[in-house]
């Protein structure tokens, strides 16, 4: 199967390319949620896993975006590699990522991330930044120099592509778009589109 039959060698490939190219964060994507009545929302998440299952990030599950994915499991993601002149755009219905997955990347998470996890009370209101500086004190003093677990409010999602399409900036405005779709039976029906 050469990279254009198989959309997920090509995103390896571009994501090779991306890693060389951009200098902050080439697995920073827009992930774009709706809430149950089609109300839309989008924000930057990073990329932390992907493979033939799907693209994988992790959240807290009370903040909105995982609120919004529990009630709503479809959702969007964008890869914008403006250096390289590419995107990618991801859509599919989300799963949550098994206990052994979260906790494993959890445990590969920096100390004070770990503590963070605990500390942050994701897209809820705050009085002031003291109020979070507590709370990192309190995980301090909790955990000591023991081990961090993983907190229960906190897990992974994985996209599961149901449509993938790759944009390659050209001259003129006459862009290459490739889109896959994946086939009921198994493999993608692949078509070019017009820019």
């Amino acid at each position: 199967m050469t990279d254009m039959q198989d959309p997920f060698v090509l995103f390896q490939r571009w994501m090779n390319d991306a890693d060389a190219a951009e200098l902050n964060d080439p697995n920073a994507m827009a992930l774009a949620t709706c809430t149950p009545d089609g109300r839309p929302s989008v924000r930057m998440v990073l990329l932390k896993g992907f493979d033939s299952q799907g693209f994988v990030f992790y959240t807290n599950l009370t903040s909105r975006k995982g609120q919004e994915l529990q009630a709503n499991p479809f959702a969007a993601l964008c890869f914008h590699w403006k250096s390289l002149r590419r995107q990618v755009r991801v859509e599919g219905p989300m799963t949550p990522v098994s206990d052994a997955e979260a906790d494993a990347y959890f445990q590969s998470r920096p100390r004070d991330s770990r503590l963070g996890a605990w500390a942050s009370l994701q897209s809820h209101p705050m009085d002031s930044r003291f109020d979070l500086e507590r709370r990192i004190a309190e995980m301090v003093v909790r955990f000591g120099v023991g081990m961090v677990p993983r907190p229960p409010h906190w897990s992974g999602f994985r996209l599961v592509p149901d449509r993938i399409e790759f944009w390659q900036d050209r001259p003129f405005r006459l862009h290459d778009r490739h889109l896959y779709e994946r086939k009921d039976h198994g493999g993608w029906a692949i078509q070019r589109l017009y820019p």
